[in-house]
């Protein structure tokens, strides 16, 4: 082919790409399957068919030579996509702690993709840098933090916890002048972190990642709900990071912040709370003292896509010292554009990223305070009738339940392992399992804002039916 010819084709299929007229035909054909999707989400499986999943295998395929029509694109995943989905964003999936999705801020999501903004810099998005700054501002007065409290917006609480341990790391090491961003971390003071024996799993990953391994850690024992014993904290000092949970991943239990970071604060601790789900009980009038404390410490993690219901993805690094913050997400290039305005990079480990800012704003703005308060309560209140109706049937529910978490056991482990796996064979609701005190459970986690009292009894009966089958297979 001579260049000529090349030059005509790329620029035929860049004119196909550009045709104003063609791809709005392509987004109302999306859009269609859209609405088809969302009309059949609440009473469709909560878990895909098993043939569902077996029609899958028509992705399977070689790379295509050439460009795919477009039309037909989409109507492969509708067709074979969306029945493979799990109606996470339904009213009946309480698995893992996945939020469902406010409609306001999925409307807003389709048209920042549209917009498709790198937030990190001013100068690549003045609009996202604006809506970032307020949902900072908007987020330090809901949780009650200190006024001068820096946030970032990374892609969940894993980075965040990442981000803010990280912060503290630095700031722990240069109180020993010891610059991690120039000598690194071979041969530099020992740092001391101590955490509850049931933190999460993402803080072990991110203490992994940023060199602060096992041996430097010190677990400290828990009660029956799974929070900190007070009286069994080490001695702390001011070589130490201290951290603590709002919401425990099983039991939804919160540390008991204030008595503990009083203590952190007097030796210059530097104390990080992962609240990935529990923090937003700050927003709640019910629930506040579940927080009480929290601006006391140093940094927070917590998520917009679980409690608060944004779309998926959004985690939340807070900072109280905005410098250290800052010096540990620093970069440096003659190319870089640094303003006046809010550089997104600066608080986050990455530069390239998602506008996430923006549905987090949508959601924040469109339920205002009372709104906030209202989801909070809501999925609490469902938690509780959820944990009464299945005691009322004769399961034992293990936990205290103070936020959104339950769980749940029969009479014995084998029953128990059982009922979870008619449970989610059943397609009628979704849970997950847990150990608990090396016990099995089943780990209920209502975080949609869209799960209903009905859809609460419905799955209840579930519960019934598939224990019911566990002991007649017995």
């Amino acid at each position: 082919m001579k260049d000529n010819e090349v030059i005509t084709r790329k620029e035929n299929i860049r004119e196909k790409i550009r045709s104003g007229t063609a791809n709005r035909e392509l987004f109302e054909q999306a859009k269609s399957y859209a609405y088809a999707y969302m009309d059949n989400l609440y009473d469709r499986v909560v878990f895909p068919t098993e043939d569902a999943i077996n029609r899958l295998e028509v992705f399977d395929e070689s790379f295509p030579e050439k460009p795919c029509d477009s039309e037909e694109t989409l109507s492969l995943l509708h067709e074979y996509g969306s029945p493979a989905t799990v109606a996470q964003t339904g009213g009946r999936y309480f698995g893992f702690v996945c939020g469902g999705a406010i409609p306001t801020a999925v409307a807003v999501k389709w048209l920042s993709d549209v917009w498709d903004q790198n937030p990190g810099m001013y100068v690549l998005s003045p609009i996202v840098s604006r809506l970032e700054t307020v949902c900072e501002q908007w987020l330090i007065d809901l949780f009650g933090l200190p006024s001068e409290t820096a946030a970032g917006f990374v892609v969940g609480t894993m980075a965040a916890i990442m981000c803010g341990i990280a912060a503290g790391r630095n700031e722990i090491l240069k109180r020993q002048n010891w610059d991690v961003s120039s000598k690194g971390l071979f041969g530099a003071p020992k740092i001391r972190v101590v955490l509850g024996e049931q933190a999460h799993a993402t803080v072990f990953k991110a203490l992994a990642i940023l060199g602060l391994g096992n041996e430097q850690i010190e677990r400290v024992p828990v009660d029956t709900q799974g929070r900190m014993v007070v009286e069994r904290i080490p001695k702390l000092d001011d070589r130490t990071i201290l951290i603590m949970q709002a919401g425990n991943v099983n039991s939804g239990a919160f540390d008991p912040f204030d008595e503990i970071c009083d203590r952190a604060n007097r030796v210059g601790a530097w104390v990080h709370i992962d609240g990935a789900f529990g923090l937003w009980a700050a927003g709640s009038k019910r629930k506040k003292y579940l927080t009480k404390g929290i601006q006391k410490a140093n940094s927070w993690a917590v998520d917009a896509h679980k409690t608060l219901n944004a779309p998926y993805d959004c985690g939340i690094v807070l900072c109280k010292n905005r410098e250290a913050l800052v010096t540990a997400m620093h970069l440096s290039g003659s190319y870089i554009q640094y303003s006046e305005k809010r550089d997104g990079f600066l608080y986050t480990p990455d530069m390239s990223r998602r506008a996430r800012g923006v549905e987090l704003w949508a959601t924040l703005r469109s339920l205002g305070r009372s709104g906030i308060e209202e989801l909070v309560d809501g999925l609490c209140d469902r938690a509780v009738q959820f944990a009464n109706r299945l005691q009322a049937e004769g399961f034992h529910i293990l936990n205290d339940v103070v936020f959104n978490q339950v769980l749940v056991a029969c009479d014995t482990p084998e029953q128990t392992k059982a009922t979870l796996e008619n449970i989610q064979k059943s397609g009628e609701c979704w849970c997950g399992g847990a150990i608990w005190f090396g016990e099995p459970v089943i780990r209920i986690s209502v975080c949609s804002w869209a799960t209903t009292a009905a859809d609460i009894d419905r799955s209840a009966a579930a519960f019934v039916k598939a224990r019911e089958t566990a002991l007649s297979e017995r």
